[in-house]
């Protein structure tokens, strides 16, 4: 395991770990088609209530919203993910926020963002993101189950179906890492979606925000928890065009 420690901020969910984000693996390696991880979400969710990632080969999107884990298939189907499950990829944290933005006129996620922006204290720290309200759109993007041996992510995520969401009511959660964290994770903004009564959502890739509030939660520190085994140990990450690869698979 490695850790990252920006500062030293805030009590306490485990001595500390209010202001901590943590995650399993680097977005580097999801990229180079390593979609087998060894973290359960039970052992996830006791690193925080809140976050997003994927399953174990590739299958769906994850959002955690109030200690409670998501799983949006490709099919369009929701259910509750199994403590058992594996994930290859995901950032948790606990979501307490130090700012809420009320939206009262219409937003898209360009304008949306640039106000967040504005509220943050640096540029240069991890903050977590929740957007609750009605939106007039969104637009999302579920990746589909993938077999061995696996495609890299630009080919597993190439031509698949997006979905186009009206006047829905829902939550959009995710983080805004800092520049120098890309391909660790990724850089920016990086939200999935899911609706009130939890039976769709997706990777978000473009919305518009018609009202609701905006929470931020600033974090200080990220441990990083890399795999010990399989083809992660034997794998080359070190890419040169890593944001090319992470803007053509994020999209947004």
């Amino acid at each position: 395991m490695l850790a990252h420690r920006f500062g030293g901020v805030g009590a306490q969910h485990d001595a500390g770990r209010a202001r901590e984000v943590y995650q399993s693996s680097t977005m580097g390696a999801l990229l180079d088609g390593i979609y087998e991880g060894e973290v359960t979400i039970g052992e996830l969710l006791t690193h925080g209530d809140f976050g997003l990632g994927t399953f174990n080969e590739l299958d769906g999107e994850m959002v955690i919203l109030d200690g409670i884990c998501h799983h949006l298939r490709a099919d369009g189907s929701v259910q509750v993910a199994a403590t058992t499950d594996l994930t290859p990829f995901a950032a948790v944290a606990y979501f307490t926020p130090d700012i809420t933005i009320p939206v009262t006129a219409p937003a898209t996620r360009a304008e949306a963002t640039a106000v967040i922006d504005t509220n943050l204290r640096s540029e240069n720290l991890i903050y977590g993101i929740r957007i609750t309200g009605t939106f007039s759109s969104v637009r999302t993007r579920t990746v589909r189950k993938q077999t061995a041996p696996y495609p890299p992510l630009t080919e597993a995520t190439a031509g698949q179906a997006e979905t186009d969401f009206h006047d829905v009511t829902g939550t959009l959660a995710g983080f805004r890492m800092p520049a120098y964290e890309q391909g660790v994770s990724v850089a920016g903004y990086h939200l999935h979606f899911v609706d009130d009564a939890r039976s769709h959502g997706g990777h978000a890739l473009a919305f518009r925000l018609a009202a609701g509030t905006m929470q931020i939660c600033t974090f200080t520190d990220l441990h990083l928890s890399l795999p010990t085994s399989g083809p992660f140990l034997d794998a080359d990450l070190t890419s040169t065009n890593l944001s090319e690869r992470i803007h053509q698979t994020e999209g947004g």
